[in-house]
């Protein structure tokens, strides 16, 4: 298989027409790869637009959806993230690439090491992996110029909010099956948000969620 050419098209026909244009990003996914940060038998799907299963049971987001938060969250070079849901590593890496810092909360202990493995295999250097229940955030090592969530919940939690810095974004999917939004939350003074729907979509659940009402939920 020749990845190169399929990692093109992957960013032409699956990522360019869901309206990442920023030349950084589109860059980034060139450089990190991909099909490093999935099991062997999946190398071959790694560029597929679909959300390809984890072995603890959850999914790695499609291609077009990792590159559309990455944008969308408007990383900048000094900027510290707070991800939620470590996953393969993947959007751990491009978010590292971006900014300056990432911290990344994974509820799954055997999921955790396999993304150390895969950053380190990529080189990453500048993210730390830490286990635990990234719902509630990590407070201790805030503020956060921005918070991405790598699976969906049913509201936006308040402590996750709380800890953007004045300035950050938290950029996240909330609701219920059909009908899910990415919605993308600025923190303009230490009491005013901003809250913007950038596009409906509908992702896997959070771990910790997947097999609840959310209703049962409040934060």
């Amino acid at each position: 298989m020749d990845f190169e050419k399929t990692r093109f098209n992957m960013v032409e026909q699956q990522i360019r027409p869901w309206d990442v244009l920023d030349t950084n990003v589109l860059d980034l996914l060139f450089h990190v790869k991909r099909e490093d940060f999935v099991a062997d038998s999946q190398r071959q799907l790694a560029f597929v637009d679909t959300e390809l299963p984890l072995p603890n049971g959850s999914k790695m987001l499609q291609p077009k959806m990792e590159a559309r938060l990455v944008q969308d969250a408007t990383i900048q070079s000094s900027d510290k993230i707070l991800e939620i849901g470590t996953g393969s590593g993947y959007l751990t890496a491009l978010l590292a690439k971006m900014g300056k810092q990432v911290v990344s909360v994974e509820i799954d202990p055997a999921q955790k090491e396999r993304a150390a493995a895969n950053l380190k295999k990529a080189g990453i250097a500048n993210a730390t992996l830490v286990e635990g229940d990234g719902v509630l955030g990590l407070p201790e090592q805030g503020p956060y110029d921005v918070i991405v969530v790598g699976g969906s919940l049913p509201v936006v939690p308040q402590e996750l909010k709380d800890q953007l810095a004045v300035g950050g974004r938290l950029i996240l999917v909330v609701g219920d099956l059909p009908v899910m939004a990415c919605k993308l939350i600025d923190r303009e003074t230490d009491t005013s948000f901003r809250e913007t729907t950038l596009f409906e979509t509908c992702v896997e659940r959070l771990k910790k969620f997947e097999a609840v009402e959310p209703a049962r939920f409040s934060f």
